[in-house]
């Protein structure tokens, strides 16, 4: 069975990458307004994480640090990073100026700082890092946005051609709809139609629809009707971009538990074998839920997980569409 992925691996990162100069031109205009996009641009990767492992400032999430070449003919670094915790951090402004501080102590480059934050938060607004003293002072600043400002102009982000429109849309859906399983099957299916509607080729399609599909979970029931209508639209448009490169996705987490368990039944010819198949494919979509809404968790917590009954697994995957934080998920293992 397939370990689920790490945040380090998370659809941000990857839609990120894929179309930096889109997020650039999107999040920061101004900034992306000083960079000469003729040039190549370079994600250094091994330079950051020498960063991350200096600097020891917690949990990371889809960060970024990209070599650009400015108009005016001058090398920079730009650090992008996306805050995706569900609440507040008070730490998180010293934390960004700890990666400034870094950058500059063993590269001798000042980084462009930038923050995505998409938490639930509208007063949580971090912006920079000062320190006042009589003979000393600090004020370092970066740049910051915020997902949550763009909630009521939906309609603006439809009509976009960038496709961050689309993943702010499908983040911000998220919060939304988090009592709402309809409304959410509803957004995922308009989400995923518009972009076909907007004429992005078949890669661009796959790409943001991998993302929407991370973030916008449905129970497995839910999901089969998504993809029911996901392939009649498709049918109607003449083209199968989508449903035949990821038809039934959401399951792939499970198939492998569940063919390893059906084989050993047959061979063996004894039930438990199925219902251990079954038993490993609702272990593993928990999982998969569990990192799509929280990224990597702690080894005790999966540990504890992976000890759970076919019983409690498939209720594990209901409740899981209500937790908010880990610590939703650790206070339900706490009432078992």
């Amino acid at each position: 069975m397939n370990l689920p992925k790490t945040d380090l691996d998370s659809p941000w990162k990857d839609v990120l990458r894929a179309y930096f100069p889109q997020a650039m031109q999107f999040f920061f205009p101004n900034t992306a307004a000083l960079i000469d996009w003729q040039r190549p641009y370079e994600f250094l990767d091994k330079e950051f994480q020498a960063i991350s492992r200096e600097a020891q400032v917690g949990r990371r999430y889809a960060d970024q640090l990209v070599k650009v070449w400015l108009k005016d003919g001058k090398q920079r670094w730009l650090l992008l990073h996306v805050e995706v915790q569900s609440q507040s951090e008070a730490e998180f402004a010293e934390r960004m100026f700890t990666y400034s501080i870094r950058i500059f102590d063993q590269f001798r480059q000042v980084p462009i700082s930038l923050a995505i934050l998409c938490d639930e938060s509208l007063s949580w607004r971090p912006s920079g890092y000062t320190a006042d003293y009589p003979d000393t002072s600090l004020n370092f600043r970066f740049g910051m946005v915020k997902l949550l400002d763009w909630r009521d102009q939906m309609d603006e982000l439809e009509l976009s051609d960038n496709p961050f429109a689309t993943v702010v849309m499908a983040h911000l859906k998220v919060i939304e709809t988090k009592r709402n399983i309809e409304q959410r099957k509803a957004w995922k299916l308009r989400l995923t139609r518009g972009l076909y509607e907007k004429g992005y080729q078949r890669q661009a399609v796959l790409d943001l629809y991998r993302f929407i599909d991370w973030v916008l979970v449905l129970p497995r029931a839910m999901e089969r009707e998504f993809w029911q209508e996901l392939q009649a639209f498709e049918e109607e448009k003449k083209v199968t971009y989508v449903t035949n490169a990821e038809r039934f996705g959401f399951e792939r987490g499970m198939q492998e538990g569940r063919q390893e368990g059906r084989q050993e039944g047959r061979q063996e010819g004894r039930q438990e074998g199925r219902q251990e198949g079954r038993q490993e494919g609702e272990l593993a979509f928990a999982l998969r839920l569990i990192t799509r809404r929280f990224g990597v968790i702690a080894p005790d917590i999966e540990a504890q997980i992976r000890n759970l009954s076919l019983n409690q697994l498939e209720k594990l995957g209901e409740v899981l569409l209500d937790f908010s934080q880990p610590s939703d998920l650790s206070d339900w293992l706490r009432s078992l």
